[in-house]
């Protein structure tokens, strides 16, 4: 049997590992904070935002977030349906309720007039989710929310290295969060960072983040309120530092792999991929095929094909409407249409040019077949 190729791995060199060895060998005590105060000065300065806090994920990172906005029993927070389900469960743990619009058919993003038009009273905030890497529109988003008063918040978990005419994926929102799990660009094994430009939002997330203890407090052992325990260990940290430290390489990795897929792809007028519109860079997380719909290419159809290969391929997000813990919402027409005929490919650091090509010629194979029916 061939070697396998997984769809997904992190890139770990002797800087990580000399890093975490000193974490292990000398971080506690007066240090114990030492890595994680490097890595979070580290990503802020990387974003040019001013504040950021390392957590145990992503989710956690939205959920004090979405707390410090003050978001609760009552109300509403809209997102787009194509999602993974950690960007519905804080809204949900809140005791708010996820709205789900439709997304656009050329990013897989979060379709401002339709989240424009789900807006009601009891509207809290936008989550604004950054698919696979593809930006979501910003400008539109950011005008709706002053125009209505609701905060824009940045789900930028899959989003590392998008860049929005100018400025970073996850620094234009009233915050924004980042994962840090296995499978993501820059790794910490599980862990994520919450980020804003906000002193206030800042300064509450950070009481919220250590048992409610407030900065400042100077009774030990004396929360406040009752808050979180999201907070990331020196010695993830001490990876993630390192992590940062490579971000330009890992970043542009990403991009060189997903430019082979592109290349290889480009005459074949049946299949899509990550958009990357004028005045944008896509940090590329996951490159993704999109079949257009007169193939009658299915998912199964193309797990099956990658199986028989040994080669690792993820589906496409269901609509999270569609998932057992929400409603319904078939009028989110593009959401439920999407994932039958889509599927991610494999985009890790290490790829070599051989297992690329063996990606490739699945996929030549596979619109041999529709041509030739």
């Amino acid at each position: 049997m061939k070697q396998r190729i997984l769809y997904t791995k992190p890139s770990i060199t002797e800087h990580e590992i000399g890093y975490v060895a000193d974490a292990v060998a000398n971080g506690w005590g007066d240090r114990c904070y030492e890595y994680i105060n490097r890595f979070e000065a580290a990503f802020a300065a990387h974003l040019n935002v001013k504040h950021a806090i390392a957590t145990s994920s992503c989710t956690g990172a939205l959920h004090m977030g979405l707390a410090a906005l003050g978001i609760g029993p009552g109300d509403e927070v809209i997102l787009a349906d194509t999602n993974w389900i950690a960007s519905a469960a804080p809204i949900v743990h809140l005791g708010a309720k996820p709205v789900f619009v439709d997304v656009l058919p050329d990013s897989w993003c979060i379709d401002p007039k339709k989240a424009d038009a789900a807006i009601t009273p009891r509207t809290k905030a936008i989550l604004a989710v950054h698919i696979y890497g593809n930006l979501c529109d910003m400008d539109a988003l950011l005008e709706i929310g002053e125009r209505h008063g609701v905060h824009v918040v940045e789900d930028s978990a899959e989003a590392l290295g998008s860049v929005w005419h100018g400025k970073r994926a996850g620094s234009m929102g009233a915050f924004g969060a980042f994962s840090f799990h296995g499978t993501k660009t820059i790794t910490t094994g599980e862990g994520g960072m919450f980020v804003t430009n906000d002193p206030g939002v800042y300064n509450r997330v950070l009481t919220l983040s250590n048992h409610g203890r407030a900065r400042g407090q100077t009774k030990q052992f004396w929360p406040d309120e009752v808050g979180f325990k999201y907070k990331i260990s020196n010695l993830q940290a001490a990876i993630g530092l390192a992590q940062v430290e490579r971000i330009d390489e890992l970043t542009e990795r990403k991009r060189q792999i997903f430019y082979t897929y592109r290349d290889a792809f480009r005459h074949i007028s049946s299949l899509s991929m990550n958009p990357e519109p004028e005045g944008t860079e896509n940090g590329f997380w996951m490159p993704t095929l999109m079949f257009a719909p007169e193939t009658g290419i299915t998912r199964e159809r193309l797990q099956a094909a990658f199986l028989a290969e040994n080669i690792d391929a993820r589906v496409f997000f269901w609509p999270l409407s569609s998932l057992p813990s929400f409603a319904d919402a078939p009028e989110n027409s593009v959401a439920y249409d999407l994932p039958g005929r889509a599927i991610n490919l494999p985009s890790y650091h290490d790829i070599t040019d051989d297992e690329q090509r063996r990606v490739i010629d699945v996929v030549k194979d596979i619109c041999g077949q529709i041509a030739a029916s």
